[in-house]
């Protein structure tokens, strides 16, 4: 079962008890090495499963290894099973338990940011403030900040006007909160810890529970995670993490990697274990984003290696302006698709698809475009899913005032009714279609969007996968949680990255994913490294591990491509590593000939 782990990850799965900490190098096999892990404690330590945790960070990473542990243990259906998800469905699932502690019932909402959004609006509104002294999307990421850092009354009170006014605020936020039956996003970790900490008995029954923790991409975890896990852990001191603090890009998530880099600091009998043989990559992007990195001053040194061929020189490609960055791009990504290759093309803001986008239509080449408008955004969905809210906890105001507006006051009534009186004995499945049917909306999307069929077919997916439920509560969980890689829609969750189309996402999302060539969009100065990030320290250390994990993507061919100034970051690049080259624009007879 484990013969084909190197001698690192041995040591790391067969580790003892007491805590560990695996330092994975980018490609180093890390999830392979965590679940090698988890099935190893199942299988050879005959550890009871459920007395186990593995966190994961997306949903489609604990599906992949929930897959893979049962193929290690050769048991599909093994009958206890460990708790494999996330911090958030982690802390929904003790929340629906302990929902009455915090003035909630356990068929409370789980409010989206879109969700919390309109809420802060409308108390904003009602207290008459002026959006000048800080908008509605400013107090929302403060509530935000407040419950990621557990940040408490005082260190507000003793602040500024701004301070003492967003502490004003989030009291009315946190009432408005509990009149809706409902938790928002950062609840599902910060009343966890909360409840932890100030009920003793509460805390000594979870903790109790569980002999070991595994943790993934430990070194996103922010304050509040950080806590929920010292929490859970029990005396024995069985947590063990896996993470790279040179992949951290998820500050703006209010994540903190020197959790990670404490991490032997506060488990001082820790066992930490080094992955340094990269699997994925080239050796000449190996060593090139290794020099890159390597200018950070905070972070575990590493030194990867690969047994792979050294490969070609990285790209460095300038160009004109980004629409003849964005003609290059496509051009190269549709020879590589030509090939069978998979393509990625990253970028580090959403605002960088725009060009490409255009010239992958015009030019006929299929992309996929990941982050954008994702399925539970869509007004159908996000209409279907506020009935089946309201079905679900009818003091749900957000979603009760989206179908108001949605519909006349007549037919508003009637599906208030309908849904009321179902709620209780009707599948997921069967609350879509008496909602289709009451408000006519296939006919009614007919009437308003040209686009109409593409919205029934987005219907049908979700008809589909709410058919795979039997719990109301269960689906619309599942949705609350989906992030935006997690292709769990039904049919979607066999879909996997097109080997006939590129793949076009930022940065941020393309963490964990890897493709045979990567195209980096605008390594510019003031793009990559972003120009909010040029007078902070630890901003740029945050801009480099991002240029860190756009190289590290590739496993065969890296292109680096800028216009105008190019960005500090290749300049760190060793020069014997780079092929540098300047595209010489197209003028429109030139165009007309390499097209036609």
């Amino acid at each position: 079962m484990f013969s084909d782990l190197n001698e690192r990850q041995k040591e790391a799965v067969f580790w003892g008890n007491g805590p560990l900490l695996i330092v994975a190098g980018a490609g180093s096999g890390k999830t392979k090495t965590l679940t090698s892990r988890l099935a190893f404690l199942i299988s050879e330590r005959k550890v009871d499963p459920q007395r186990i945790i593995a966190i994961t960070f997306t949903n489609k990473a604990a599906g992949e290894m929930k897959e893979r542990v049962e193929k290690m243990t050769k048991n599909p259906k093994i009958s206890r099973q460990p708790f494999l998800g996330t911090f958030h469905s982690l802390g929904a699932r003790i929340l629906r338990k302990e929902a009455g502690l915090f003035g909630r019932t356990a068929d409370f909402s789980i409010f989206d940011g879109d969700d919390s959004l309109r809420l802060v609006k409308k108390i904003v509104k009602n207290a008459n403030l002026s959006s000048k002294k800080l908008s509605p999307a400013a107090f929302l990421k403060e509530f935000s900040r407040v419950k990621s850092e557990l940040i408490e009354i005082g260190d507000f009170l003793n602040g500024g006007e701004k301070e003492q006014l967003v502490w004003e605020f989030f009291e009315d936020y946190e009432t408005a909160l509990e009149r809706n039956n409902a938790f928002d996003f950062d609840d599902l970790i910060e009343k966890v810890v909360r409840l932890f900490r100030e009920d003793k008995k509460v805390w000594e029954r979870y903790r109790s529970q569980y002999d070991y923790v595994l943790v993934d991409e430990y070194q996103d975890i922010n304050t509040a995670q950080y806590w929920m896990l010292r929490l859970l852990v029990g005396p024995h001191n069985n947590i063990n993490v896996v993470g790279d603090d040179s992949q951290s890009i998820y500050s703006f998530r209010f994540s903190d990697f020197r959790n990670f880099l404490n991490f032997e600091r506060d488990w001082p009998q820790a066992k930490t274990v080094f992955l340094e043989q990269n699997y994925r990559s080239t050796q000449n992007i190996i060593e090139s984003s290794s020099a890159v990195i390597a200018r950070n001053t905070l972070g575990k040194l590493k030194k990867l290696w690969t047994n792979n061929s050294r490969g070609t020189l990285i790209k460095v490609i300038e160009h004109s302006d980004e629409f003849e960055e964005a003609d290059f791009i496509v051009n190269r990504a549709r020879e590589f698709i030509n090939q069978k290759k998979s393509v990625g093309i990253l970028f580090r803001t959403n605002a960088q698809s725009r060009a490409l986008e255009q010239l992958f239509l015009e030019y006929g080449v299929s992309y996929n475009l990941f982050g954008a408008l994702s399925f539970y955004e869509r007004k159908e969905i996000k209409d279907i899913v506020a009935a089946l809210r309201f079905a679900f906890n009818p003091k749900d105001e957000m979603s009760w005032e989206r179908l108001e507006k949605s519909f006349s006051k007549k037919t508003a009534v009637v599906l208030k009714n309908g849904l009321l009186e179902k709620r209780k004995n009707s599948s997921p499945a069967d609350l879509v279609g008496y909602f289709l049917k009451t408000t006519d909306y296939f006919e009614e999307i007919k009437k308003e969007y040209v686009n109409f069929q593409e919205r029934q077919e987005n219907i049908q997916e979700l008809i589909y996968f709410a058919g795979q439920f039997e719990s109301l509560g269960n689906f619309l969980e599942k949705i609350a949680l989906a992030s935006p890689l997690d292709l769990t829609l039904g049919r979607r969750k066999k879909k996997k990255l097109n080997l006939q189309a590129a793949s076009l996402m930022t940065i941020h999302l393309a963490k964990g994913l890897e493709f045979d060539v990567v195209l980096v969009v605008g390594v510019n100065e003031g793009i990559l490294p972003h120009q909010r990030s040029l007078f902070s320290g630890d901003d740029l250390e945050e801009e480099r591990r991002l240029m860190y994990v756009a190289m590290t993507r590739a496993r065969e061919e890296l292109f680096l491509n800028f216009f105008d100034t190019p960005s500090r970051f290749l300049y760190e690049i060793p020069p014997e590593k780079v092929e540098f080259q300047v595209e010489k624009p197209l003028d429109e007879e030139e165009r007309w000939i390499e097209y036609n």
